[in-house]
């Protein structure tokens, strides 16, 4: 199974779901509440996948179940900067996943992408 990183770089949404618990908690950072679940978890991703371009993680930090992955994109031509933060429990899942993003005019252009195919979203975490 590749590692996360591997994943992401290589736009694989199932070995990204594969490495998701069950009970993931997921937190954006443009929406109030965290998600909580795989489903839609993995539904998120897979609408991230597709919203950002030029996407490159550009470093990583790793303390034992915790993981901090550094990453550039371009979201409707601004760029962004931002962290993944995770949490990984024993068997190797991902239990937390926390994402930050910079500067604010670009967080503004991802939860605009992100809210315009919400509705899409949804329907393919139930579906």
């Amino acid at each position: 199974m590749p590692t996360f990183r591997e994943a992401v770089e290589a736009k694989d949404a199932a070995a990204i779901e594969a490495l998701l618990a069950d009970d993931v908690v997921f937190t954006s950072p443009v929406a109030f509440k965290p998600y909580q679940g795989k489903a839609i978890t993995a539904a998120i991703l897979r609408g991230v996948l597709r919203v950002f371009e030029d996407f490159r993680y550009v470093r990583e930090i790793h303390d034992g179940a915790h993981h901090v992955y550094e990453f550039e994109a371009t979201v409707d031509g601004l760029e962004i900067n931002g962290c993944d933060l995770l949490t990984f429990d024993t068997d190797g899942k991902i239990t937390d996943f926390k994402v930050m993003v910079r500067p604010l005019r670009a967080a503004e252009a991802l939860a605009a992408r992100m809210g315009a195919q919400f509705e899409a979203i949804k329907a393919d975490a139930v579906g």
